[in-house]
């Protein structure tokens, strides 16, 4: 984990650093606030010292249930220096009233599917994202499966199967032209 680009970010960007913690696995992260995310995340890529220009995941987690569950969700980055071989992680806080994050797609072409993948399993959007929409359930699944107050026993209603091209056997072979 690069502490180094940390301490940058905290140098050069001293308010947008909420807080700074190494895990029990000894991993180094920073909260960043979440005004401050593209400053940060443009530094860390654009800096020539530091290099961070591969996108590694994001994901988040939902806080519901935890003594200290205010705000409700974290979003967490994974970035990673082919220069240095060093990973940095943020996490950026969001709160359950206004769920919702400056998108990293205009910097990092890979962020596109992972906010995609957070907006669909916990309803976190992304301001400025050029193709917001779900990923990985259907367009008329109500709620968000990842969050801990979705109900488990809920149904999702019933839609008309949709005619889908054969792309291997060719046209006609599926009732679709």
């Amino acid at each position: 984990m690069s502490i180094f680009a940390l301490d940058r970010v905290a140098a050069q960007f001293p308010e947008a650093v909420a807080e700074r913690y190494v895990d029990r696995a000894g991993g180094a992260w920073a909260v960043i606030h979440a005004e401050w995310l593209p400053k940060v995340a443009t530094f860390l890529k654009m800096d020539p010292e530091l290099d961070f220009k591969l996108f590694g995941s994001a994901d988040a987690v939902d806080r519901l249930h935890l003594a200290e569950s205010d705000p409700r969700f974290e979003v967490v980055y994974f970035l990673y220096s082919l220069k240095r071989k060093e990973h940095v992680r943020l996490k950026v806080r969001v709160t359950e009233t206004r769920p919702e994050l400056p998108s990293l797609t205009p910097l990092y072409r890979g962020a596109n599917w992972w906010e995609r993948l957070v907006f669909d399993f916990y309803g976190i959007r992304f301001t400025d994202h050029p193709d917001l929409r779900r990923i990985l359930l259907y367009e008329e699944f109500q709620g968000h499966p990842l969050r801990k107050d979705y109900a488990l026993r809920d149904r999702q209603p019933l839609i008309p199967e949709r005619p889908i091209k054969d792309i291997f056997r060719g046209p006609g072979t599926s009732g679709v032209a």
